[in-house]
């Protein structure tokens, strides 16, 4: 006899997570709202991630192992994870952040109340590889604000995104072919069938370290962003105002005029808020 569904499926991708892994696991497990799945997929890591996975999944039922036989990459695992699931909302989560005990529940309490919210998010602890507290970001909380700055940056923190199973389908999934800023593409497509919505409560902690992708591949993720936001302004037939035209602009010219750690830097100045709701 199936188990019973789950009315939440938390999908983790993995590659050569065998540091970070453990604390990313036990957050999820530790969540005051118990009824989900935990769908963790390894996308052939080199290291020890397989093990680990494997450890936590015989000591919890919510857990659901999988290992790719190849390495597919980001955007293919996240694909991957989505045609398992089987909740009605889903919840990313990378190998390498931390939840917030309370992170699923406030989410669901969200989404439940508000049937026309497609894709919600919240606010996030920018922390060292330690954890350690660097700043916050937070997003705008209704679908009116997250549209007006989608055009010149994501209206939500990826690994912390909550979207309703049904309509990421319909939306056609994460795009292969991206291998950065697969997320900020969905969103657009996700976006035309229902409402944004973000919740103002610190969700999760994201740790930022030598290996993190938006500090190895930043110039090829700005290079898709633009990519992305013309064929949401082309294709999807969103919207491009007269300063977002000059914001992408300025962002053309600025690819190799400024150094990436520089421009890091300033995004996540920026971006940064002294304080938030926890």
């Amino acid at each position: 006899m199936d188990k019973k569904e789950p009315l939440v499926s938390v999908i983790m991708p993995a590659y050569n997570a065998e540091k970070f892994i453990g604390e990313a696991i036990e957050s999820i497990l530790n969540q005051t709202f118990k009824d989900f799945e935990f769908i963790i997929l390894d996308d052939c890591s080199k290291d020890k991630t397989w093990e680990i996975i494997q450890k936590y999944a015989k000591k919890d039922e919510r857990i659901i192992p999988v290992k790719n036989e190849k390495n597919l990459k980001i955007s293919a695992t996240l694909n991957k994870g989505i045609n398992l699931a089987r909740g009605k909302y889903i919840a990313r989560m990378d190998a390498d952040d931390w939840s917030f005990p309370y992170r699923l529940e406030k989410q669901i309490d969200f989404m439940e109340s508000n049937p026309e919210v497609v894709i919600s998010g919240g606010s996030i602890d920018i922390t060292n590889s330690k954890l350690e507290h660097i700043n916050y970001r937070k997003y705008p909380l209704d679908d009116v604000g997250a549209r007006k700055i989608i055009f010149r940056y994501s209206p939500f923190a990826h690994p912390v995104v909550m979207y309703r199973t049904e309509y990421v389908k319909i939306a056609g999934l994460y795009y292969q072919y991206f291998f950065l800023a697969q997320d900020y593409d969905l969103y657009f497509r996700i976006g035309m069938l229902g409402k944004f919505g973000n919740i103002p409560d610190l969700l999760l902690k994201l740790r930022t370290h030598e290996r993190s992708s938006s500090q190895s591949y930043l110039r090829k993720q700005e290079i898709i962003t633009i990519l992305i936001r013309f064929k949401a302004w082309i294709i999807y037939n969103y919207k491009l105002k007269f300063l977002d035209f000059i914001y992408t602009f300025a962002e053309i010219f600025g690819l190799f005029l400024i150094p990436p750690s520089i421009k890091f830097r300033l995004f996540s100045y920026l971006r940064s808020s002294k304080e938030v709701k926890d």
